[in-house]
C-alpha cells in the first residue's frame, strides 16, 4: 500500500483528486491518501471529508472549459473512507511524520524545489506539479537528488495524456505524414486578457515566485507537446514582452478589488529548431483582445508526406482522415493499454496510475523529472533568447552558459554556489 501525502491544497487539487477517484472506480486499491498539508489548516480541511470543513472555493473557470482548474470540488473521503487523513500546516512536519511513502507536490512554483528536495532526501517518492521548478538549476538539483537517492520522481504534465496529443504523436511515429518539417500552435489574447490576474493568483506575475509569465506557465505545456509530438528541441529564438504591466482582480460586478504589478512576460512568440531539422512556431499572450486570435487548424504538424491539421490527417495525395477515429481504429491493443490503461481517459488518472506503477517497479513514470527538466529548459530558452537577443540552444540553458534572465532567480534562492 502506497501512502500518499498531498502538499498544497489550492484549486488544482480537485483535478488530481478526481484522477485518484477514477482509479478507485477502476478497482485500483494500491494507494491511500493519508495526509494533506496547507499553510492554512482550513485549506486542507476543505478537502478532507465531505460534510465537514470550510465550504469549497468558488470556481475561477466554467466547468464547460474542461480546464483542470474547473474540476468539481472533490474530497479525499469520496475516494476512500477507511483512513484517518492527517492534516499539517508545514510540509517538513508531514515529511518527518512517517505517515507517507510518497508526496504529491501541488504547491506554488517557488516552493517546488524546497518540498521536492526535502521529500527526496527523506527517501520519499515525488510527483510534482508543472512547471517542475522555479529555475533550470533548481530542477537539475531535484533530478540529480532523486537519481542519487533512488526514488521515483515525476512531473504532472496533462498535455501528454490527452487523447488528441496522443493521437498526433502516434500518427507522427507511425510515419503517416512522413518526416516532420513544420509545426505551429498557440493563441493571442483570450481568457485572462487584457489585464486580469491569471487564475486569480498574483504570484504568477512575480518573477521570484512564478519564474516567468506565460512563457513558463504555458510554455512548458507547449514545449512538452512539441518535444513529444515533433521531436527534441535543439534551439529557440524568441521575443517576450509585458504589454499589460498592471493586472486587476475584480469582483462579480467588475469592480477592482486588487491591483497587481506584473514583473514577467504576458506575451511571447518563439521559433523552434528541432534536432532532426524541423522548425516550429509558438504564440501565446495573456494581453491583447479578450476574444482570442488563434492559428487556424493548429496545433498542426506538416511533414514530408502529409500533415496533421484541424483534427485531420491529410495525406500527400490529399485524402483527409479524421485523426481521432483513425487513431482509435488503428492503434494496437498494446498501444491502447499503454496510452489509456484500464480504459482511462482522464489525464490526471493516467499520470497518477503511471506514477504508482513506477513506484512499484522502482522506475520513473512516463512524465519523469528528466522530462520536466527538458520542458523547463526549453521554456526558459524563450526568456533567455529574448534577453540575449539571439538564438539560444537548449544545451546552453541546461549547462548555464546562458542565464541572463534566470541569474536573478538563482541568486535569490542560492543556486549559484
Amino acid at each position: 500500500m502506497i501512502r500518499i501525502g498531498i502538499v498544497g491544497c489550492g484549486r488544482i487539487l480537485n483535478a488530481h483528486l478526481q484522477g485518484y477517484l477514477r482509479l478507485r472506480e477502476k478497482g485500483i486499491d494500491s494507494f491511500r491518501i493519508t495526509a494533506l498539508c496547507a499553510r492554512r489548516r482550513d485549506d486542507a480541511l476543505m478537502f478532507r471529508k465531505r460534510g465537514e470543513g470550510p465550504p469549497p472555493r468558488p470556481p475561477v473557470l466554467d466547468p464547460a472549459t474542461g480546464d483542470p482548474l474547473a474540476a468539481p470540488h472533490t474530497y479525499v473521503s469520496d475516494i476512500h473512507d477507511d483512513v484517518e487523513v492527517a492534516v499539517y500546516t508545514d510540509y517538513r512536519d508531514l515529511i518527518a511524520s512517517g505517515k507517507v511513502d510518497a508526496i504529491n507536490d501541488l504547491t506554488t512554483l517557488a516552493v517546488h524545489h524546497q518540498v521536492g528536495l526535502a521529500a527526496i532526501d527523506a527517501g520519499l517518492h515525488v510527483l510534482s506539479q508543472k512547471p517542475l521548478a522555479i529555475s533550470v538549476r533548481a530542477a537539475q538539483k531535484m533530478v540529480e537528488a532523486a537519481r542519487v537517492r533512488g526514488v521515483t520522481f515525476g512531473v504532472f504534465e496533462n498535455v501528454r495524456q490527452s487523447r488528441g496529443v496522443r493521437a498526433m504523436a502516434w500518427a507522427v511515429r507511425n510515419g503517416l505524414i512522413g518526416e516532420p518539417q513544420m509545426s505551429v500552435m498557440g493563441m493571442l489574447g483570450g481568457l485572462w486578457s487584457p489585464d486580469k490576474v491569471v487564475a486569480e493568483t498574483p504570484w504568477r506575475h512575480q518573477k521570484l515566485l512564478g519564474g516567468g509569465g506565460g512563457s513558463i506557465d504555458i510554455g512548458v505545456h507547449q514545449m512538452h507537446f512539441q518535444r513529444y509530438v515533433v521531436g527534441e528541441v535543439a534551439a529557440v529564438n524568441a521575443v517576450a514582452r509585458t504589454f499589460s504591466p498592471t493586472r486587476y482582480l475584480r469582483d462579480a460586478n467588475g469592480h477592482i478589488v486588487e491591483t497587481v504589478q506584473a514583473e514577467v512576460d504576458d506575451t511571447y512568440m518563439a521559433t523552434l529548431q528541432f534536432e532532426r531539422g524541423a522548425i516550429g512556431q509558438l504564440w501565446w499572450s495573456w494581453a491583447g483582445p479578450p476574444d482570442e486570435i488563434s492559428i487556424g487548424e493548429a496545433p498542426a504538424v506538416l511533414g514530408s508526406a502529409g500533415a496533421i491539421r484541424g483534427g485531420q490527417i491529410v495525406t500527400a495525395g490529399g485524402e483527409r482522415l479524421p485523426l481521432l477515429e483513425t487513431f482509435d481504429q488503428r492503434m494496437t491493443v498494446e498501444e491502447r493499454e499503454r496510452f489509456f490503461p484500464l480504459g482511462l481517459t482522464d489525464p490526471c488518472a493516467i499520470q497518477n496510475l503511471d506514477w504508482l506503477r513506477a513506484i512499484e517497479r522502482g522506475a520513473d513514470p512516463e512524465t519523469s523529472g528528466e522530462e520536466g527538466l527538458h520542458d523547463l529548459a526549453c521554456a526558459f530558452a524563450i526568456l533567455e533568447s529574448s534577453a540575449a537577443g539571439r538564438t539560444v540552444t537548449q544545451q546552453e540553458v541546461l549547462d548555464g552558459t546562458v542565464d541572463i534572465y534566470q541569474r536573478e532567480i538563482d541568486e535569490h534562492y542560492g543556486f549559484l554556489g
